[in-house]
């Protein structure tokens, strides 16, 4: 007999979740119309195995279903565990543009979190951001021919934007992603400035004259103030998730390799040579190779090194969690792999850092990884601390993944996303308006999907 416990749907996504108790994989799911009249295109790929009783299952809807959903969980030719669930409708697909016109209802949807402590941390050193000073600074300290800063105006829910310096072509994730909540739920009217190089930019003190600005960032540090969003490589998975690639945020949980018993007892990096702890890990490795398997894949920084100490060959990230333990070493910033790396079933070996993601706040060393120092000094006692406490390192390594899971829904993306968002628009002493040198950034035209929003558009004096 198969039982489910739990069936979690998040509407909005295209994702649900369920727990089989007897393990079996026999198993079907169909989604599709609630309705025998509505005929529409829905993609539902091989569930996920996370080789831990649950399963992910993903659909992609091509058109707006009117009734609703039925999710049907089927163990040969008969229903199991309460199936069918109903998902009432309109469900509409991604690239439909029918936003929400009232944002709580929408949060309340989604089940955001009324709090995320590393936005009430960033925006604590901003009770009030004075427009008039980013518009004259910004361009002057982050804008030169190097800069790495895109210009956004959000206004009636349209998104625009200029560049700021050459090396803004990663604006492609950011307008994605705007695009994607402006299809959503309707977006506060707000102008910030976002920083898409690698380093934060604002060092200014709270107590410095002048004082710092906002600038919005992908990865946050000790000595720096800016506001911190999902990395690019995050906000591109989850992007990508819904769109069904192999190498994101949900397909890393169906592939995490063989089960912890059977996994070679070594840590292990595949890696750039962004860093030069990364090269010392190499070095270690070649004098301990029965507790570490280090390899540099490409050199850049450190040409000079590759014929001392080898170059690597790629491996597929799945094949990572082979082993039993992954060492984690920032790159230039923070390594942006530590989120696939917690998501597996193996135990993370995380260098300290000034750096951090949007994340890391809600992660306690001896709970969710084992903390290594930044000049690993320490990383070959904390394999063999690992090897010699197999319960308590297998214990550290499921809590880390079962809280990165929770963490990195998509759905907590686009909540994180909306308050960042949310708090900013609070905090603007002036009105944004549309600058010189803006352009549009359009919606994409999706032709193969049909869009039918049943949503009344209210204006803004209405809301």
């Amino acid at each position: 007999q198969v039982d489910i416990l739990y069936l979690q749907i998040i509407k909005c996504f295209g994702l649900f979740v369920f727990l089989f108790l007897s393990g079996q994989t026999l198993f079907k799911v169909v989604v599709k119309s609630l309705s025998p009249k509505e005929l529409v295109r829905i993609h539902v790929p091989k569930p996920l195995d996370r080789n831990d009783g649950t399963f992910l299952v993903r659909y992609r809807m091509y058109e707006t279903v009117n009734e609703g959903l039925k999710i049907e969980i089927l163990y040969g030719n008969e229903h199991v565990a309460q199936s069918p669930y109903i998902l009432k409708g309109p469900v509409y697909h991604e690239y439909c543009e029918c936003p929400e016109q009232d944002p709580q209802a929408w949060q309340r949807t989604l089940s955001c979190p009324t709090q995320e402590p590393q936005i009430e941390e960033d925006f604590a050193s901003f009770p009030s951001i004075n427009l008039q000073q980013m518009l004259k600074e910004v361009p002057k300290r982050f804008g030169d021919e190097r800069g790495a800063v895109v210009h956004y105006t959000i206004l009636n829910n349209r998104i625009y934007r200029r560049s700021l310096g050459k090396y803004t072509d990663f604006k492609m994730f950011s307008d994605e992603i705007l695009l994607s909540l402006a299809r959503k739920v309707l977006l506060p009217d707000l102008e910030f400035y976002i920083n898409l190089g690698d380093w934060p930019l604002e060092h200014r003190k709270a107590s410095d004259i002048p004082g710092p600005i906002p600038i919005i960032s992908w990865c946050g540090s000790l000595d720096s103030r800016d506001v911190i969003l999902p990395t690019y490589d995050i906000t591109h998975s989850t992007l990508e998730a819904m769109r069904g690639v192999t190498n994101d945020l949900l397909s890393i949980q169906g592939n995490t390799g063989p089960s912890w018993i059977n996994k070679t007892e070594k840590a292990f990096f595949r890696g750039r040579d962004s860093r030069e702890e990364r090269l010392q890990l190499v070095q270690l490795s070649k004098e301990n190779p029965q507790l570490l398997d280090a390899g540099i894949t490409g050199y850049f920084f450190f040409q000079e090194k590759e014929k001392e100490l080898g170059k690597a060959k790629l491996m597929g990230f799945f094949d990572f969690f082979k082993y039993k333990y992954q060492v984690n070493v920032d790159g230039t910033v923070a390594a942006y792999r530590y989120p696939y790396l917690m998501l597996g079933d193996s135990l993370v070996l995380k260098q300290d850092s000034p750096y951090y993601e949007h994340f890391y706040v809600a992660l306690r060393p001896w709970k969710h990884y084992v903390p290594i120092k930044r000049n690993l000094s320490d990383l070959l006692e904390k394999i063999k601390w690992a090897k010699e406490n197999d319960e308590e390192a297998k214990k550290i390594a499921k809590e880390g993944q079962l809280t990165a899971r929770d963490l990195l829904q998509p759905h907590r993306l686009y909540c994180y996303y909306y308050s960042v968002l949310q708090k900013y628009a609070e905090r603007q002493s002036s009105k944004p308006e549309i600058r010189d040198g803006m352009e549009l950034v359009p919606q994409p035209d999706d032709n193969t999907s049909i869009c039918r929003c049943h949503r009344k558009r209210l204006s803004r004096e209405e809301l």
